[in-house]
């Protein structure tokens, strides 16, 4: 999908971490421009933000998946409040979807393993809860970090669903998979095979994505209803939630890693991503996910979003390209 000058130039006045994506996967520059801009992400911007945040004892805001001290009975904590969204584990994903470089966090993965101790169930940090969407964070931090989360590793196939996907709600005692849970899970599984090269689980996130691509990442497979008014709510950041954009760039990638042609189930879900598309060629943010934040990374509902706009370009740069024989 071509974009126009003007809709480039107005994705490039933007945050490094945006900005260098923006160089390599849409503007296609040259190698060392992109990284050029890549390397500012630790020195400015949203980047450099966050690093500053960063505790002594290698978390940050004192908490694994919540800040030290939150109150699991107070107002953050009631149906509909979200949740805080800057203790460590959600500020390690931003940074690595932003692909700091991780030798800027060098000692973290120990000082973590050290200090760090889930709030469920005062395990080590490295080595997981029951959660499957917060191991598949941490399974991915900790290979970005070149921490040893082999045993981590282990877990995912051991607590997959009969079928094929994951829900959170296991240890409650649920036994169908949840698309959220799955592709949060899978899009770890596809990063910790990106940063260590092992194909262990590659077995498993490809069960996984055959889960979401039976339902179209958009209809129950029973009855052939929406999943849900959610399935088409785009949001950045994306956090936990899924929707069929969130869902999408995660085929992408795991297609360009596994070097297959975008699978034709994706039709659908692709179309709702081009009828999103505003007449000037942007995307709105459609909603924002509640709770305490360091800081906004991204614009309020209902405003032309940069983020959604590379995101929503990317994947029909790529699946049009793909459709149309010429490789993007």
């Amino acid at each position: 999908m071509a974009l126009d000058r003007a809709l480039l130039d107005w994705l490039l006045d933007s945050d490094p971490a945006l900005r260098w994506q923006v160089e390599r996967d849409l503007v296609g520059a040259p190698e060392e421009v992109w990284r050029a801009t890549r390397a500012r992400v630790t020195t400015e911007g949203f980047g450099a933000r966050l690093l500053a945040l960063q505790d002594d004892d290698g978390q940050w805001a004192g908490g694994a998946y919540f800040p030290r001290g939150f109150d699991f009975e107070g107002p953050e904590a009631q149906p509909g409040a979200g949740q805080p969204w800057t203790a460590t584990t959600w500020t390690l994903n931003a940074l690595r979807d932003w692909r700091l470089d991780a030798a800027v966090l060098a000692g973290t993965a120990d000082k973590l393993q050290a200090s760090s101790r889930w709030e469920y169930n005062d395990e080590p940090y490295w080595a997981g809860e029951v959660d499957c969407c917060i191991n598949a964070f941490t399974l991915a931090n900790g290979a970005w970090l070149g921490a040893d989360v082999t045993g981590l590793a282990a877990w995912f196939p051991e607590h997959r669903l009969p079928d094929g996907g994951w829900n959170c709600e296991w240890v409650e005692g649920s036994t169908r998979s949840s698309v959220h849970s799955t592709l949060n899970t899978v899009k770890g599984l596809l990063s910790y095979e990106a940063a260590t090269g092992s194909d262990a689980l590659r077995a498993a996130r490809h069960a996984g994505e055959e889960y979401l691509l039976e339902r179209r990442l958009l209809r129950r497979v029973t009855d052939g209803e929406p999943l849900g008014p959610w399935v088409t709510v785009f949001c950045y950041p994306f956090r936990w939630r899924f929707s069929t954009l969130n869902a999408l760039d995660h085929f992408r990638a795991a297609a360009l890693h596994d070097g297959t042609a975008p699978d034709a189930r994706l039709a659908d879900a692709v179309e709702t991503v081009r009828a999103a598309r505003q007449p000037d060629g942007t995307w709105l943010q459609q909603h924002r996910l509640p709770g305490r934040a360091w800081f906004e990374v991204d614009v309020p509902p209902g405003e032309p979003s940069r983020w959604l706009t590379f995101h929503a370009a990317r994947v029909l740069a790529w699946w049009d390209g793909e459709v149309s024989g010429t490789r993007t």
